[in-house]
Protein backbone atom coordinates (compact mmCIF):
# COMPACT_ATOMS: atom_id res chain seq x y z
CA UNK A 1 0.00 0.00 0.00
CA UNK A 2 1.42 3.44 -0.69
CA UNK A 3 0.74 5.87 1.82
CA UNK A 4 0.13 9.64 0.86
CA UNK A 5 -0.69 12.98 2.46
CA UNK A 6 -3.23 15.63 1.70
CA UNK A 7 -1.71 18.79 1.55
CA UNK A 8 -3.42 21.67 1.30
CA UNK A 9 -4.45 22.26 -2.33
CA UNK A 10 -8.07 23.21 -3.19
CA UNK A 11 -10.76 20.97 -4.05
CA UNK A 12 -9.95 19.89 -7.43
CA UNK A 13 -6.70 18.70 -6.48
CA UNK A 14 -6.78 14.92 -7.37
CA UNK A 15 -4.37 12.08 -6.17
CA UNK A 16 -3.88 8.47 -7.08
CA UNK A 17 -4.31 6.25 -4.29
CA UNK A 18 -3.17 2.62 -4.75
CA UNK A 19 -4.87 -0.53 -3.27
CA UNK A 20 -3.78 -4.00 -4.07
CA UNK A 21 -2.23 -2.41 -7.47
CA UNK A 22 -5.60 -0.69 -8.61
CA UNK A 23 -5.55 2.77 -9.23
CA UNK A 24 -8.25 4.78 -8.17
CA UNK A 25 -9.01 8.78 -8.98
CA UNK A 26 -10.58 10.48 -5.76
CA UNK A 27 -10.87 14.14 -5.66
CA UNK A 28 -10.11 15.67 -1.88
CA UNK A 29 -13.28 17.11 -2.45
CA UNK A 30 -15.22 13.58 -2.30
CA UNK A 31 -12.42 12.79 0.44
CA UNK A 32 -13.93 15.73 2.64
CA UNK A 33 -17.46 15.26 2.29
CA UNK A 34 -16.42 11.49 2.66
CA UNK A 35 -15.05 12.57 6.20
CA UNK A 36 -18.05 14.46 7.68
CA UNK A 37 -20.79 12.11 6.32
CA UNK A 38 -19.09 9.72 8.57
CA UNK A 39 -19.00 12.22 11.44
CA UNK A 40 -22.32 12.77 11.00
CA UNK A 41 -23.40 9.22 11.12
CA UNK A 42 -21.91 8.70 14.15
CA UNK A 43 -23.66 11.89 16.10
CA UNK A 44 -26.85 11.73 14.37
CA UNK A 45 -30.11 9.37 15.90
CA UNK A 46 -31.17 7.03 13.69
CA UNK A 47 -34.98 6.67 13.12
CA UNK A 48 -36.39 3.66 12.34
CA UNK A 49 -40.04 3.02 10.83
CA UNK A 50 -42.76 5.53 9.91
CA UNK A 51 -42.78 9.44 10.40
CA UNK A 52 -45.69 10.81 11.94
CA UNK A 53 -47.46 13.96 10.85
CA UNK A 54 -49.27 16.10 13.85
CA UNK A 55 -51.27 18.98 13.22
CA UNK A 56 -54.10 20.76 14.31
CA UNK A 57 -56.91 23.42 12.38
CA UNK A 58 -59.25 25.57 13.98
CA UNK A 59 -61.86 25.48 11.15
CA UNK A 60 -63.62 28.21 11.45
CA UNK A 61 -67.60 27.47 11.93
CA UNK A 62 -68.40 24.19 10.27
CA UNK A 63 -71.99 24.10 11.09
CA UNK A 64 -74.46 20.89 9.57
CA UNK A 65 -77.76 22.58 8.22
CA UNK A 66 -80.62 21.99 10.64
CA UNK A 67 -81.23 24.34 13.75
CA UNK A 68 -80.36 22.77 16.66
CA UNK A 69 -82.94 24.37 19.63
CA UNK A 70 -80.47 23.38 22.03
CA UNK A 71 -77.23 25.57 20.24
CA UNK A 72 -76.82 28.44 19.59
CA UNK A 73 -76.25 27.75 15.90
CA UNK A 74 -79.52 29.02 13.86
CA UNK A 75 -77.34 31.54 11.26
CA UNK A 76 -75.65 28.53 9.85
CA UNK A 77 -78.54 26.95 9.22
CA UNK A 78 -80.93 27.12 6.13
CA UNK A 79 -83.22 30.01 6.61
CA UNK A 80 -80.58 31.80 8.82
CA UNK A 81 -79.17 35.40 8.27
CA UNK A 82 -76.24 34.01 6.53
CA UNK A 83 -78.21 32.84 3.98
CA UNK A 84 -76.76 29.28 3.46
CA UNK A 85 -77.72 26.51 0.88
CA UNK A 86 -76.44 22.97 0.50
CA UNK A 87 -74.08 24.22 -2.24
CA UNK A 88 -72.26 27.08 0.30
CA UNK A 89 -72.01 24.40 2.61
CA UNK A 90 -70.38 21.81 -0.12
CA UNK A 91 -68.03 24.85 -0.82
CA UNK A 92 -66.59 25.23 2.96
CA UNK A 93 -66.42 21.57 3.31
CA UNK A 94 -64.46 21.20 -0.23
CA UNK A 95 -62.16 23.68 1.02
CA UNK A 96 -61.80 22.19 4.41
CA UNK A 97 -61.01 18.87 3.15
CA UNK A 98 -58.74 20.12 0.51
CA UNK A 99 -56.25 20.83 2.54
CA UNK A 100 -56.63 18.50 5.07
CA UNK A 101 -55.64 16.25 1.78
CA UNK A 102 -52.55 18.33 1.37
CA UNK A 103 -51.18 18.63 4.64
CA UNK A 104 -51.60 14.91 5.20
CA UNK A 105 -51.62 14.48 9.08
CA UNK A 106 -52.19 11.19 10.30
CA UNK A 107 -53.10 12.90 13.62
CA UNK A 108 -55.13 15.91 13.05
CA UNK A 109 -56.77 18.14 16.09
CA UNK A 110 -59.91 20.42 15.01
CA UNK A 111 -61.70 23.29 16.68
CA UNK A 112 -65.14 25.24 15.70
CA UNK A 113 -66.77 21.52 14.71
CA UNK A 114 -70.15 21.20 15.42
CA UNK A 115 -70.99 17.49 15.80
CA UNK A 116 -69.93 13.72 14.81
CA UNK A 117 -71.54 14.05 11.49
CA UNK A 118 -69.90 16.88 9.79
CA UNK A 119 -66.67 15.10 10.98
CA UNK A 120 -68.23 12.20 9.25
CA UNK A 121 -68.97 14.29 5.93
CA UNK A 122 -65.35 15.78 6.42
CA UNK A 123 -63.53 12.89 6.41
CA UNK A 124 -65.44 11.60 3.45
CA UNK A 125 -64.87 14.20 1.01
CA UNK A 126 -60.56 13.59 2.21
CA UNK A 127 -59.29 10.78 -0.07
CA UNK A 128 -55.75 10.77 1.59
CA UNK A 129 -57.11 8.90 4.55
CA UNK A 130 -60.01 7.02 5.99
CA UNK A 131 -59.63 8.91 9.73
CA UNK A 132 -60.92 7.64 12.51
CA UNK A 133 -62.97 9.82 14.91
CA UNK A 134 -62.84 10.89 18.58
CA UNK A 135 -65.12 13.68 19.77
CA UNK A 136 -67.52 14.62 23.10
CA UNK A 137 -70.22 16.82 23.04
CA UNK A 138 -69.05 19.90 25.07
CA UNK A 139 -70.61 22.66 27.00
CA UNK A 140 -69.99 24.91 24.82
CA UNK A 141 -73.13 27.62 24.09
CA UNK A 142 -72.83 28.11 20.48
CA UNK A 143 -72.32 24.18 20.00
CA UNK A 144 -68.62 23.96 18.77
CA UNK A 145 -66.23 21.47 19.68
CA UNK A 146 -63.28 20.28 19.51
CA UNK A 147 -62.64 16.36 17.77
CA UNK A 148 -59.59 14.45 16.75
CA UNK A 149 -58.78 13.02 13.31
CA UNK A 150 -55.97 9.72 13.10
CA UNK A 151 -54.77 7.83 10.79
CA UNK A 152 -55.57 3.61 12.26
CA UNK A 153 -53.03 2.17 9.82
CA UNK A 154 -50.23 3.98 11.59
CA UNK A 155 -52.32 4.56 15.00
CA UNK A 156 -54.48 2.59 17.64
CA UNK A 157 -56.72 4.83 19.65
CA UNK A 158 -56.24 2.78 23.32
CA UNK A 159 -58.22 5.59 25.22
CA UNK A 160 -59.99 8.77 25.28
CA UNK A 161 -61.87 11.41 27.19
CA UNK A 162 -63.08 14.67 27.74
CA UNK A 163 -61.73 16.94 30.48
CA UNK A 164 -64.35 19.23 31.89
CA UNK A 165 -63.11 22.91 32.18
CA UNK A 166 -64.71 25.29 34.54
CA UNK A 167 -64.08 29.28 34.33
CA UNK A 168 -64.22 31.15 37.93
CA UNK A 169 -67.75 31.47 38.04
CA UNK A 170 -68.34 27.61 37.97
CA UNK A 171 -69.93 27.89 34.24
CA UNK A 172 -68.57 25.25 32.39
CA UNK A 173 -66.69 25.76 28.74
CA UNK A 174 -65.52 24.26 25.59
CA UNK A 175 -63.79 20.42 27.07
CA UNK A 176 -60.51 19.64 26.43
CA UNK A 177 -60.23 16.19 24.28
CA UNK A 178 -57.39 13.66 25.55
CA UNK A 179 -56.47 10.84 23.43
CA UNK A 180 -53.97 8.37 24.46
CA UNK A 181 -52.53 6.68 21.23
CA UNK A 182 -50.61 4.13 20.31
CA UNK A 183 -47.61 4.40 17.38
CA UNK A 184 -45.26 1.43 16.71
CA UNK A 185 -45.88 0.08 20.49
CA UNK A 186 -45.14 3.79 21.67
CA UNK A 187 -47.47 5.71 23.59
CA UNK A 188 -48.58 9.13 22.37
CA UNK A 189 -50.66 11.71 24.69
CA UNK A 190 -52.54 14.27 22.43
CA UNK A 191 -54.47 16.78 24.22
CA UNK A 192 -56.95 19.30 21.24
CA UNK A 193 -57.82 22.55 22.98
CA UNK A 194 -59.70 25.43 22.47
CA UNK A 195 -59.60 27.98 25.13
CA UNK A 196 -61.98 30.84 25.50
CA UNK A 197 -61.75 33.84 23.58
CA UNK A 198 -61.33 37.24 24.00
CA UNK A 199 -64.97 37.76 23.19
CA UNK A 200 -66.62 40.49 26.18
CA UNK A 201 -62.84 42.37 26.41
CA UNK A 202 -59.04 41.36 26.66
CA UNK A 203 -58.66 41.89 30.64
CA UNK A 204 -62.12 40.85 31.27
CA UNK A 205 -61.48 36.73 29.93
CA UNK A 206 -57.80 36.28 30.85
CA UNK A 207 -59.00 34.57 34.25
CA UNK A 208 -61.31 32.20 31.59
CA UNK A 209 -57.96 31.11 29.82
CA UNK A 210 -56.25 30.92 32.79
CA UNK A 211 -58.53 28.33 33.97
CA UNK A 212 -58.35 26.57 31.15
CA UNK A 213 -54.97 26.59 31.60
CA UNK A 214 -54.39 25.20 35.16
CA UNK A 215 -56.92 22.52 34.06
CA UNK A 216 -54.65 21.54 31.59
CA UNK A 217 -52.00 21.64 33.71
CA UNK A 218 -53.35 19.36 36.71
CA UNK A 219 -53.79 16.73 33.81
CA UNK A 220 -49.89 16.90 32.26
CA UNK A 221 -48.60 16.72 36.15
CA UNK A 222 -50.50 13.30 36.66
CA UNK A 223 -49.10 12.13 33.52
CA UNK A 224 -45.24 13.32 34.47
CA UNK A 225 -45.79 11.90 38.14
CA UNK A 226 -46.40 8.55 36.47
CA UNK A 227 -43.77 8.81 33.93
CA UNK A 228 -41.67 11.55 33.72
CA UNK A 229 -40.66 10.64 30.10
CA UNK A 230 -44.31 10.75 29.27
CA UNK A 231 -44.69 11.51 25.48
CA UNK A 232 -47.56 14.29 24.89
CA UNK A 233 -48.02 16.98 22.43
CA UNK A 234 -50.60 19.84 23.19
CA UNK A 235 -52.62 21.49 20.47
CA UNK A 236 -55.20 24.03 20.11
CA UNK A 237 -56.62 27.56 19.64
CA UNK A 238 -56.21 28.91 22.71
CA UNK A 239 -56.78 32.73 21.74
CA UNK A 240 -53.64 33.73 23.73
CA UNK A 241 -49.92 34.32 22.14
CA UNK A 242 -46.71 31.83 23.40
CA UNK A 243 -45.98 35.20 26.34
CA UNK A 244 -49.01 35.51 27.56
CA UNK A 245 -49.42 34.75 31.22
CA UNK A 246 -51.79 31.53 30.41
CA UNK A 247 -49.58 29.77 28.35
CA UNK A 248 -45.96 30.59 30.32
CA UNK A 249 -47.07 30.67 33.91
CA UNK A 250 -50.44 28.92 34.05
CA UNK A 251 -49.55 26.15 31.65
CA UNK A 252 -46.15 26.41 32.29
CA UNK A 253 -44.80 26.19 28.56
CA UNK A 254 -42.03 27.96 27.24
CA UNK A 255 -40.91 28.96 23.77
CA UNK A 256 -37.16 28.27 25.09
CA UNK A 257 -36.27 24.99 25.86
CA UNK A 258 -33.79 25.18 27.95
CA UNK A 259 -35.73 26.93 30.25
CA UNK A 260 -37.80 23.86 30.34
CA UNK A 261 -36.88 22.75 34.47
CA UNK A 262 -39.70 19.73 35.34
CA UNK A 263 -40.86 22.57 37.98
CA UNK A 264 -42.44 25.56 37.06
CA UNK A 265 -41.83 25.30 33.10
CA UNK A 266 -42.73 21.74 32.74
CA UNK A 267 -43.19 22.05 28.87
CA UNK A 268 -41.46 23.11 25.02
CA UNK A 269 -43.40 25.32 23.17
CA UNK A 270 -41.87 25.14 19.85
CA UNK A 271 -43.98 27.86 18.04
CA UNK A 272 -40.83 30.19 18.81
CA UNK A 273 -39.69 30.97 15.26
CA UNK A 274 -43.42 31.60 14.23
CA UNK A 275 -43.95 34.15 17.06
CA UNK A 276 -40.65 35.92 16.31
CA UNK A 277 -41.12 36.32 12.23
CA UNK A 278 -44.62 37.23 12.58
CA UNK A 279 -44.74 36.84 8.62
CA UNK A 280 -46.24 32.84 9.87
CA UNK A 281 -48.91 34.65 11.90
CA UNK A 282 -51.89 32.06 12.62
CA UNK A 283 -54.24 34.69 12.88
CA UNK A 284 -55.33 38.40 13.06
CA UNK A 285 -56.44 40.14 16.07
CA UNK A 286 -57.20 43.75 16.31
CA UNK A 287 -55.26 44.11 12.62
CA UNK A 288 -52.47 42.35 14.22
CA UNK A 289 -50.69 39.26 13.45
CA UNK A 290 -51.14 36.55 16.30
CA UNK A 291 -49.58 33.03 17.38
CA UNK A 292 -52.68 31.85 18.96
CA UNK A 293 -52.92 28.18 17.84
CA UNK A 294 -49.96 25.96 19.72
CA UNK A 295 -47.85 23.30 19.77
CA UNK A 296 -46.39 22.23 22.74
CA UNK A 297 -44.53 19.01 23.96
CA UNK A 298 -43.07 17.51 27.20
CA UNK A 299 -39.30 16.48 27.33
CA UNK A 300 -40.46 13.15 26.66
CA UNK A 301 -40.29 13.82 23.28
CA UNK A 302 -37.19 15.47 22.97
CA UNK A 303 -35.22 13.14 25.27
CA UNK A 304 -33.88 10.62 22.44
CA UNK A 305 -35.57 8.04 23.49
CA UNK A 306 -38.73 6.07 21.95
CA UNK A 307 -40.77 8.84 19.86
CA UNK A 308 -38.87 12.32 19.47
CA UNK A 309 -39.78 15.26 17.87
CA UNK A 310 -37.89 16.66 14.69
CA UNK A 311 -36.58 19.59 15.62
CA UNK A 312 -37.43 22.68 12.96
CA UNK A 313 -40.17 20.25 11.60
CA UNK A 314 -42.73 22.69 13.05
CA UNK A 315 -44.64 24.55 10.20
CA UNK A 316 -47.76 26.98 9.78
CA UNK A 317 -49.59 25.59 6.40
CA UNK A 318 -49.67 28.56 4.36
CA UNK A 319 -49.62 29.76 0.69
CA UNK A 320 -50.78 32.73 -0.79
CA UNK A 321 -54.17 31.34 -1.83
CA UNK A 322 -54.52 30.01 1.63
CA UNK A 323 -54.39 34.80 2.41
CA UNK A 324 -56.39 37.26 2.02
CA UNK A 325 -54.49 40.53 -0.17
CA UNK A 326 -56.79 43.24 0.15
CA UNK A 327 -56.08 46.58 1.97
CA UNK A 328 -56.06 46.30 5.80
CA UNK A 329 -57.06 42.44 5.64
CA UNK A 330 -53.71 41.73 3.68
CA UNK A 331 -51.82 38.86 5.18
CA UNK A 332 -55.06 38.19 7.15
CA UNK A 333 -55.71 34.14 6.61
CA UNK A 334 -58.73 33.50 4.23
CA UNK A 335 -61.16 33.12 5.57
CA UNK A 336 -64.98 31.59 4.63
CA UNK A 337 -67.08 34.37 6.60
CA UNK A 338 -66.59 37.92 7.03
CA UNK A 339 -69.63 38.14 9.62
CA UNK A 340 -72.42 37.48 7.12
CA UNK A 341 -70.34 38.07 4.19
CA UNK A 342 -69.41 35.24 2.18
CA UNK A 343 -65.74 35.61 1.30
CA UNK A 344 -65.68 31.63 0.15
CA UNK A 345 -62.33 31.46 1.21
CA UNK A 346 -61.08 28.44 4.27
CA UNK A 347 -60.97 29.72 7.80
CA UNK A 348 -59.60 32.86 9.88
CA UNK A 349 -56.61 30.67 11.10
CA UNK A 350 -54.10 28.81 9.62
CA UNK A 351 -53.54 24.96 9.86
CA UNK A 352 -50.24 24.39 11.91
CA UNK A 353 -48.06 20.88 12.22
CA UNK A 354 -44.86 19.08 13.88
CA UNK A 355 -43.07 15.63 12.55
CA UNK A 356 -42.01 12.93 15.34
CA UNK A 357 -40.03 9.96 14.73
CA UNK A 358 -39.24 6.92 16.34
CA UNK A 359 -35.80 6.62 17.19
CA UNK A 360 -33.75 2.63 16.78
Amino acid sequence: MRFFRLGKSNFRTRFKLTIRGFMHKVSYKKVKQALVLSALICITPIFAGDTLTVGFWNVENVFDLEDDPYKNDNEFAIGGKKRINKGIYNLKMNNIASVISKIGADVLGLCEIENEAVLKDLDSRVPSFEYQIVHYESADFRGIDVALFYNPEKLWLVDSRKIKVLLPSGKPTRDILHATLKFEEQILHVFVNHWPSKYGGVEKTIPFRAAAARTLRKEVERLLEYNPNAEIVIMGDLNDEPIDPSIVEHLGANMDKTKVNGRDTILWNVMEPYHRNKEGSTYKYGGKDMVYDHLIISSGLWDEKNLTFVNGSERVFDGPEYRQHVGKYDGSPFRFWAGNKLLGGYSDHMPIYLKIYRLE
